[in-house]
């Protein structure tokens, strides 16, 4: 039985309490202990090869969630979480791309849009390589697989070389990146772009509004969304935007999917970033199968100066968006985006301090809970729809880490404990009020469990537990010698 099943079954003993000594904190043993309930959402959202993001919205594998849910599961079980990211990559398509959605057959194809006949894949996308046997989207999301492939193997090294876990990823890793590096260079200035809002996962951020202002929607009647069966429509996309989408999606099918010159190309910071991270971590993975990471590492640091050249804005103190469509220029929003660069080691020092101020100032820290997902000052902040205001927990994750990453421990502290304390709280929401922590969208959520249960694992232990265990770690020293 593995360690999911061992949380979720119901005689719940004492035998399962097996955190780290570390990190665990008092009270976190129990059915009612973040680290069991989190367990169970992600063992409820489990299909058996793979986990949806939500059972009701969302009854698909979608690709960055996959990504963080592996980065979640590998606490549980380091077996799941390989299989979590073996079952995307098994969806690759021919040229690289790894798809933003795979597609359960066994779902009515009513229960979400767009489904596998809007997609099309294995006929539309037949001369970029889709996969025959399954049937995907044709879009892609944000690049965090071989920097969750990473984590997931240090979980347990051994049973990931046993299973060569590595091994097989890396290859399909590697034409991912090669992808996204040579097909989507679409500045010409080496950094990927994204050709729909999707692409990016932070669908309706209002820095997407002045490029998708240019874009007809589709008329209402052609399609029905799904969502909004689920989900109230104040805190979903606007009818206007989702028709935006369609037609966006619907001429890159009819292209049969070709990166060539598309009417949306931005170039966003946070896709970048989690690229650049990715490439630093295939680096490690090539030292790990017995390669040279050099060239891996001195590419992530080219991109991070283009990043920086590219989309850095020192008056606003931010990243932005680059508009390639729209003359070429950045796009005056800041959207959290702009703020995930954070997570890059190479990151100037003085850039990571501005990021730091910003993160804590008036447009992005003043009277919230988390980190909101858009400028609190921002005359398009909406605390409650979607990516245009309120707090997600995979933001969270990324800016902690940003935070540990260049010394900022206190803060990174306060943050990860608010992404534990909030997603306990709302039932493991998809997303909150960044103000009041109020749950919105689905809750269940199951990055939102997994990111959790990861800061859960990792956070530092109170003093008397440290003292505890350097205690026992002595002892242990002093047994084997």
């Amino acid at each position: 039985m593995d360690r999911t099943a061992q949380l979720t079954a119901h005689a719940l003993g004492s035998g399962i309490a097996y955190d780290p000594p570390s990190t665990r904190a008092p009270g976190t043993t129990g059915s009612g202990s973040l680290h069991v309930r989190a367990a169970r959402v992600l063992a409820d959202n489990w299909t058996g090869s793979s986990t949806v993001p939500s059972r009701s919205l969302y009854p698909h594998q979608w690709s960055w969630d996959s990504a963080f849910v592996a980065i979640g599961l590998r606490h549980l079980s380091p077996l799941r979480a390989q299989t979590e990211l073996e079952t995307l990559l098994a969806a690759q398509w021919g040229d690289g791309r790894i798809p933003h959605i795979v597609f359960n057959p066994s779902v009515p194809l009513d229960a979400y849009f767009p489904s596998p006949d809007f997609w099309r894949s294995s006929t539309a996308g037949r001369a970029a390589g889709a996969p025959r046997t399954v049937q995907t989207s044709g879009i892609v999301q944000p690049p965090v697989h071989a920097l969750a492939a990473w984590l997931v193997h240090l979980a347990d090294p051994g049973l990931s070389r046993a299973r060569g876990f590595l091994a097989t990823a890396y290859p399909r890793l590697a034409a991912w990146h090669r992808y996204l590096l040579h097909r989507r260079d679409l500045g010409g200035g080496g950094l990927a772009s994204v050709v729909h809002p999707w692409e990016q996962g932070m669908d309706n951020s209002p820095c997407w509004d002045a490029p998708l202002a240019r874009v007809a929607p589709a008329p209402a009647r052609s399609f029905h969304r799904a969502d909004l069966d689920h989900g109230a429509a104040e805190d979903r996309p606007t009818d206007l935007d989702y028709g935006r989408y369609v037609r966006l999606a619907t001429e890159y099918r009819d292209a049969e999917y070709t990166d060539r010159r598309r009417e949306f190309a931005v170039e966003d910071p946070a896709f970048n970033a989690l690229l650049i991270a990715s490439e630093h971590a295939l680096a490690r993975i090539a030292q790990e199968l017995g390669a040279t990471g050099t060239a891996r590492h001195a590419r992530a640091e080219r991109l991070t100066a283009a990043l920086v050249d590219r989309l850095w804005d020192p008056e606003r103190e931010i990243f932005l968006c680059r508009d390639l469509r729209g003359g070429g220029g950045l796009i005056p929003e800041r959207g959290v985006s702009g703020l995930i660069p954070l997570i890059l080691p190479e990151l100037p020092r003085e850039i990571a301090a501005a990021l730091v101020r910003t993160l804590g100032g008036p447009h992005f820290g003043t009277g919230t809970h988390l980190v909101p997902s858009y400028d609190l000052l921002g005359t398009a902040f909406d605390p409650h729809r979607y990516w245009r205001g309120p707090a997600w927990a995979n933001t969270g994750w990324l800016l902690e880490r940003g935070l540990r990453e260049h010394g900022e421990r206190e803060r990174a502290d306060a943050l990860g404990e608010a992404v534990v304390r909030t997603a306990g709280a709302t039932g493991f929401a998809e997303y909150v009020d960044p103000y009041t922590g109020e749950a919105c969208g689905a809750t269940g959520f199951s990055w939102t469990a997994a990111l959790a249960l990861d800061l859960h694992h990792r956070r530092p232990a109170p003093h008397d537990e440290r003292r505890k265990l350097q205690k026992h770690q002595e002892r242990q020293s002093m047994d084997k010698s």
